[in-house]
């Protein structure tokens, strides 16, 4: 399936879903979202990312492994199923 079409059902589904799952898949994404945060050229952008790196490495900003994040969401998934009961 290509990226357009996986766009596409996402907007679709997003459009119809209740109000409980259009919070959770913002919860998953918001910390992405910057609103009118575009690079106007590729040295603006690798210029960005550079600074990004550069505040990772000096300790000024914090990152996650994909393990971590992984670790962390199943941790809630299973304390979210036993205070639902589950």
């Amino acid at each position: 399936m290509t990226t357009a079409a996986i766009r596409e059902k996402l907007h679709d589904y997003i459009n119809i879903a209740d109000d409980e799952k259009v919070k959770a898949i913002y919860t998953l994404v918001e910390g992405q979202i910057v609103p009118g945060h575009h690079w106007a050229s590729e040295e603006e952008f690798e210029a960005d990312m550079d600074e990004r790196y550069r505040r990772y490495q000096e300790g000024i900003d914090q990152s996650h492994t994909l393990d971590e994040v992984k670790a962390f969401m199943e941790e809630r998934k299973q304390r979210f199923k036993k205070e639902q009961g589950v």
